[in-house]
């Protein structure tokens, strides 16, 4: 199981994120997809430290064999340091608490703290802003990330508007796949023409993820932990997945659930933010 975790001194949290829904209206012609979602926050974490340097260099560990190419919290770093022509470096040490590839963010919320951080670490200036249009070319969802405020999105899902929710305890199922995001989005079945909704829908009720039937077809694991789910209550998929969950009125009740979580799978209890934990230290 996984834990939530309490931040440590002098860590930055880059924090998880759910897709509380996700529809697709259409594709460009530059085969991105427009869609409409909705981002809340999770009090759990990966944790990022950085050394400061003076000679430029720029190194990561905590992620055994992840190539400095595929490294989000590298190529953020480098791509903060292009656009700043700072002369100054990092050491940057991730302590990653984040299922990989569960649809929970993670990559794209380390990328985000690495340019928060290193922003104020090297005193470079930027605004929320102008990191947020470099975090968009690391990928569609780091922006919200930047700005850490639960939000409705659309677009390619950087256009945001702040949201006010509850905040409930969530269980997070990990159903052990790796779920390709660009494998679902270039599938023939995908739907890509919902109609558009508003706020005041999704607030309603309206909370469809449609991404979940391409999913279900592509990895019937994560049906299967969806139907194990949908017994006790409302089971959602984030994102793309592979992660499912449900909330809860209570930390006890999720845990309670979490308690008779098939083996096979992996889970944690998290509460949802609307504030990013980040938002503490840039204050």
């Amino acid at each position: 199981m996984i834990q939530g975790a309490c931040l440590s001194q002098g860590a930055w949290p880059a924090v998880a994120k759910l897709n509380l829904m996700l529809r697709i209206t259409r594709r460009r012609a530059d085969g991105y997809h427009e869609l409409q979602t909705v981002f809340q926050f999770l009090d759990l974490y990966d944790q990022l430290s950085f050394q400061i340097r003076q000679d430029g260099n720029i190194s990561c560990s905590g992620i055994p064999g992840l190539q400095d190419k595929d490294n989000l919290i590298v190529r953020a770093a480098r791509l903060l340091q292009q656009n700043t022509h700072t002369n100054l470096g990092a050491d940057i040490h991730i302590e990653k608490r984040l299922p990989m590839g569960g649809g929970l963010g993670g990559g794209s919320s380390d990328a985000a703290t690495t340019l928060l951080a290193l922003n104020q670490l090297w005193n470079t200036g930027l605004e929320r802003p102008q990191l947020a249009d470099l975090g968009l070319q690391l990928g569609a969802d780091v922006p919200v990330f930047i700005y850490g405020q639960a939000a409705w999105a659309e677009g390619i899902g950087e256009k945001l508007t702040p949201v006010s929710l509850p905040e409930p305890w969530y269980l997070v199922v990990n159903p052990a796949v790796h779920v390709s995001t660009s494998e679902i989005f270039c599938d023939s079945r995908l739907t890509r023409d919902a109609d558009r909704i508003t706020i005041r829908d999704f607030l309603a009720g309206q909370n469809s993820n449609y991404c979940l039937p391409v999913v279900r077809n592509r990895h019937p694991e994560v049906g299967e932990a969806l139907d194990w789910l949908n017994n006790f209550a409302e089971a959602r998929l984030t994102g793309t997945g592979a992660s499912i969950f449900a909330a809860f009125q209570s930390q006890a009740e999720a845990e309670a659930l979490l308690g008779k979580l098939p083996e096979k799978w992996s889970g944690f209890v998290a509460r949802g933010l609307n504030q990013s934990p980040v938002n503490d230290l840039l204050k």
